[in-house]
């Protein structure tokens, strides 16, 4: 499997163009661009040395090169030869290692922006198919009822396959205001159903925050872009200015695929008063990095409670594995996706770039949670809930009974108890109605502790 930069891909959590000509820079989980060769260990030298180029395999590669141009049924030039013969050495170290051309870094730069002209997928390469790994929040994709885990059989009525995945990936994109149909295969289903969309210019808003009951702030985060952190801050302080202080929150990072590794410490941060945050190693002296917290909780201590599935990865995997790890909030839903590794973009010249793995990053406790995943405190099944069918009893309580006595302390009648609120955002989203659950009871138990 390997991912592609379509879409708000923000799995590859790399730096801004404009940034990596002059300086490249940690994105998601990307480090820096390593110094120039010196600062190598002196045991990589040696290691370079005993680990010399083989000629017979070089002759190997100019020999079959020498073939493909000379006899292959249809002419193929020199340029595209070795543009496929980098984007093959590269496309096989991992599945995140990649060359970049012009359309590649300006995807890339979409991506960290958070602007772009297509549908608001994310798409992942599975073994000859593309895979949905998610839909970005109010794009066309996730209007349509685009869903994690469907497969793309066909674009336009032409079936995808191994041969032409590569051109797929790039009719995803286009210009706004243009059509193009999908043949969605979902999940738990045997047959494609056709889905006509029209490509926006997407600028999508990474940040949500509002109250899911007073005193209770929902916080939702799609990706982790350029301006994240700041737009956290400014909706969050907003949203507690003007209901006051809150009990806790509920931060949902489920289907954020990631982003910049800028936006996932400093969101990190904003809730953290001290610990690490993250922490990289990797084969260079400047791949090895740590990042820890400053003063300053923007919810001052308030319990979290924070939801997670497998579409949760990358960069929110970091935020996930800090504030676990330093015990700020409680992980509930399903298992992580598990991308602990890192990426740099090395720009080549104006037009080309390398993005490359350097580095694996660890949670605070020292964790790699590459191929594995952040397993959450609290498991939760991907479940629904419905009302029962059931007729309402006609007497509940003493209130229904004729002529009971009324409460003098009630000026009008009995407050509801909430339940037909809770029983709501249950039938909407079950473990959001949970994780409130769980957070009401964290609540009451730091109270009681004061």
């Amino acid at each position: 499997m390997r991912f592609s930069t379509l879409s708000l891909i923000a799995l590859l959590l790399a730096a801004p163009l404009a940034r990596a000509q002059t300086a490249p820079q940690a994105g998601g989980d990307e480090a820096p661009a390593p110094a120039a060769s010196a600062d190598a260990p002196a045991s990589a030298s040696s290691s370079a040395a005993a680990d010399q180029t083989d000629l017979d395999d070089i002759r190997h590669f100019a020999r079959v090169y020498q073939i493909i141009h000379q006899a292959y049924v249809e002419p193929v030039s020199n340029k595209t030869l070795m543009t496929a013969a980098i984007k093959g050495m590269l496309a096989n170290l991992d599945p995140h290692s990649a060359y970049l051309d012009k359309q590649g870094l300006q995807d890339l730069d979409e991506d960290t922006s958070g602007q772009y002209s297509g549908l608001g997928i994310e798409v992942l390469e599975d073994n000859g198919v593309l895979r949905i790994v998610t839909p970005i929040d109010d794009t066309p994709a996730a209007r349509a009822g685009i869903k994690p885990g469907d497969v793309i059989v066909k674009l336009n009525g032409k079936l995808v396959d191994a041969d032409n995945i590569d051109d797929m990936f790039q009719q995803l994109r286009g210009k706004p205001g243009s059509k193009i149909t999908l043949s969605i295969l979902h999940e738990k289903s045997d047959k494609p159903v056709d889905i006509t969309l029209t490509r926006e210019l997407i600028t999508v808003s990474s940040v949500k925050v509002r109250e899911l009951e007073p005193g209770y702030a929902y916080i939702r985060i799609s990706q982790f872009q350029e301006d994240t952190a700041a737009d956290l801050e400014k909706k969050l302080r907003a949203l507690i200015a003007k209901h006051g202080r809150q009990k806790g929150a509920v931060l949902d990072l489920r289907n954020n695929p990631g982003g910049l590794l800028t936006a996932a410490v400093a969101v990190s941060d904003d809730f953290l008063d001290a610990g690490t945050i993250v922490s990289t190693r990797g084969r260079l002296r400047d791949a090895n990095l740590s990042f820890s917290a400053h003063p300053g909780d923007l919810l001052d201590g308030a319990p979290m409670v924070e939801l997670v599935n497998n579409g949760t990865a990358s960069a929110a995997e970091i935020v996930s594995g800090a504030l676990k790890d330093n015990h700020r909030a409680l992980l509930v839903g399903q298992r992580t996706f598990g991308k602990g590794v890192v990426q740099t973009v090395l720009p080549l010249d104006a037009d080309h770039a390398v993005k490359i793995t350097t580095a694996r990053y660890y949670t605070p406790n020292g964790t790699s949670i590459q191929a594995e995943g952040i397993r959450p405190d609290i498991a939760l099944g991907d479940l629904t809930a419905s009302v029962a069918d059931t007729p309402p009893e006609p007497i509940s309580s003493e209130a229904d009974l004729p002529h009971h006595l009324a409460n003098q302390n009630t000026a009008a009648g009995v407050d509801d108890d909430g339940s037909a609120q809770s029983a709501k955002l249950a039938t909407e989203d079950y473990a959001l109605s949970q994780a409130l659950n769980i957070l009401k009871g964290l609540a009451l138990n730091r109270a009681s502790v004061k």
